[in-house]
Parts: structure tokens; C-alpha cells; sequence
């Protein structure tokens, strides 16, 4: 495996058994493979399991590369302040890398933002500066204006911008799928990942075709985002779809496109935990369905979906019957049977 990710060791890097800080824990989570949530037996569905990162979710990945690469290339140095915009997992992971690196990080959100997110960015030392008024209607845009705002008043302020920053893919490049294809050699017929700034999912294709493999990726995004060619609309479920393209996105394409509604990755949600025992968050219900709702075509095939995070942090959103019908509309029966759990 490549070693570039680290700035003195790391999980690429060393064979120690003993971590020397919390961010060699980040990668090598488990591959678990889901038996029962297809109605088919005879498609091979395995699951990335990315909460069991030390941040919690996929994000600990990028988080850590970004700024580690920041650090070698003297962008920043110890004590120095990143900022970025975020409503939850990169801020955490952030939050985390900056800990263990001896830099100050402030985290740009807006009101949409889950209030235990805030919590855990607080709680990893993170300072949260909170935007209450959207540009034109666009939270994202307003974000942005704060970041920018704030890297203008201080010098020793660096901003990572995970919505452009290739090193955003490459960390999933080096680590994520690396990971995959060492367990899975040449096996993987289908990839499917969630998509917000792409990053996962680009950094995954390129290692596959680098590597000659034929395996399809398949890019889930959320209806009402801006990706692929879409149209923004309203979306409830966060980790998944833009409101605005990012830059990184601008002109990517993958091998096949689904597009999931909210109720969608909440059905998701309910059915892995019921099937599976798992709890997964939205943007990991979605990715699941889509796999669901392909399955007849990959009858005979391994397919891997990458669930970003943990159900843990929607327990007031996904998970909560009432937020449901004030956010969504739909009541918990409809879930379930979209869910396909009381058939």
C-alpha cells in the first residue's frame, strides 16, 4: 500500500500493533457481508462498515489526508487555525486531526445542522460558528461566505475546502478502496457509493481503472441534488446530494447513476436494522435500496456498498417516527412497507 498519507506513522505505514494516536486508527474497517437484506439469494452484498472509523464515519479518511498533506507541504503549521464549512462528519473528523496535530479549527454550520454533531465537534475542541440566514436561499452559499469572512481577518487561518481538494479522492484512492480490493481481489462486480462532493466515489474509480479493473461504480445521489445533471430541490436526509455542484463534481460520470428520495433511505434504514441488525444512517439506507432495487441484474455478483456512517446520529431524524411526518410527510406503516417488511 502507498504511505504518503502519513507524517510520521501511520495505519498505511506501520505494522505496530499499538496505535501512537487516534488517527492511525483511521481505515482497515471491516467488510461485513449482508445475507438477509436482499430478497435474492443469489447476489453477493457486502457491506464497507465506515463508523468504525474513530471519527465515526467515512469523512476521518479525507479529514486526515487534507490536512496531513496541508502539514508536509507547510500550508499549515502547529497552531495555526483550519476552518471549513460542514453540517457533521468532516467537521468531526476535522475536529479530530486538528486535536491530534496541535491546530485550532472552527466549523462554519448553518441551522440544518444535527445538534449532536455540533456537540461532538465542540466536545473535540472544535470552535462552531453559526450562519442563520441563507444567500438567496442557499445555506451552502452562506457557509462559504463565512468561511471566506474568517480566513480574511487572520493570516494563520487555512481552509482545506473538501469541495475541491483532490486530496479529497485521494485519500479514498490510497486507503478506502485499497482496502476493498486487497480483500476482494479482481472480485467486486459492482461498487456502489453515495454521493455528495464526490469524493468517495471518485477516488474509488480511479484506483479501479488504474488497476484494470472492471468493476461497475455506482454513484447514488439523492433526488433534489444538483449532481449529474440534476435539479435542486428540497432534501432532508444530509451526507448525500449537493444543493450546489461542486467543483470536484464538475464533469464527473461513473459507470451508473441512481437517485433516491428521502423516504427511500429512511425504508433503507429500517430494513437494515431489521434484516441485519445494522444501523446505518441516510445516506447508508440509500445506497442499500439502490442496491435492492438493482438486484435482479446482479444475480450472480459481488456487489460492495460503502455505508458511510451510523444510524447513531439520525436517532432524532431517520430513526424518530415524528420527524418523519413533520419532515417528510409519510407515516412509520408507509415506511415499513416500502421497507418491504411487511410483506
Amino acid at each position: 500500500m502507498r504511505d504518503d498519507l502519513n507524517i510520521d506513522t501511520g495505519p498505511y505505514s506501520s505494522n505496530s500493533e499499538i496505535a501512537e494516536n487516534v488517527l492511525e486508527l483511521v481505515g482497515k474497517t471491516p467488510l461485513l457481508r449482508l445475507k438477509r437484506y436482499l430478497n435474492q439469494t443469489d447476489v453477493n452484498l457486502i457491506a464497507k462498515i465506515e463508523a468504525l472509523n474513530p471519527g465515526g464515519s467515512a469523512k476521518d479518511r479525507p479529514a486526515r489526508y487534507m490536512i496531513e498533506q496541508a502539514l508536509k507541504e507547510r500550508q499549515l503549521v502547529p497552531g495555526d487555525t483550519v476552518v471549513e464549512s460542514s453540517s457533521g462528519n468532516m467537521g468531526i473528523g476535522l475536529a479530530q486531526t486538528c486535536a491530534v496535530h496541535g491546530l485550532n479549527f472552527i466549523c462554519v454550520v448553518d441551522p440544518n445542522a444535527q445538534s449532536q454533531n455540533v456537540e461532538i465537534i465542540r466536545a473535540l475542541g472544535g470552535k462552531i460558528e453559526l450562519v442563520e440566514h441563507a444567500v438567496e436561499g442557499d445555506f451552502l452559499a452562506a457557509r462559504l461566505e463565512r468561511v471566506a469572512k474568517l480566513l480574511r481577518e487572520s493570516p494563520d487561518r487555512y481552509w482545506p475546502n473538501q469541495y475541491a481538494n483532490k486530496n479529497n479522492p485521494a485519500a479514498h484512492a490510497c486507503s478506502t478502496i485499497v482496502e476493498i480490493d486487497d480483500a476482494l481481489p479482481n472480485q467486486v462486480d459492482y461498487l456502489f457509493v453515495a454521493c455528495s462532493s464526490t469524493g468517495t466515489a471518485q477516488g474509488c474509480r480511479d484506483y479501479l481503472r488504474e488497476q484494470g479493473r472492471k468493476t461497475n461504480v455506482v454513484a447514488v445521489d439523492a433526488m433534489g441534488s444538483t449532481l449529474f445533471n440534476g435539479t435542486a430541490g428540497k432534501r432532508k436526509i444530509s451526507g448525500m446530494g449537493a444543493g450546489r455542484l461542486p467543483e470536484l463534481a464538475q464533469g464527473q460520470t461513473f459507470d451508473d447513476l441512481v437517485r433516491v428520495a428521502d423516504v427511500t433511505c429512511v425504508a433503507g434504514c429500517r430494513r437494515a436494522v431489521a434484516k441485519e441488525g445494522l444501523l446505518v444512517g441516510g445516506s447508508g439506507g440509500g445506497v442499500l435500496e439502490a442496491v435492492r432495487g438493482m438486484q435482479n441484474q446482479l444475480a450472480g455478483k459481488t456487489a460492495v456498498a460503502i455505508i458511510h456512517d451510523s444510524g447513531s446520529r439520525y436517532l432524532g431524524t431517520v430513526f424518530d417516527t415524528q420527524w418523519i411526518q413533520r419532515e417528510l410527510g409519510t407515516s412509520e406503516a408507509e415506511i415499513r412497507k416500502l421497507a418491504g417488511l411487511d410483506d
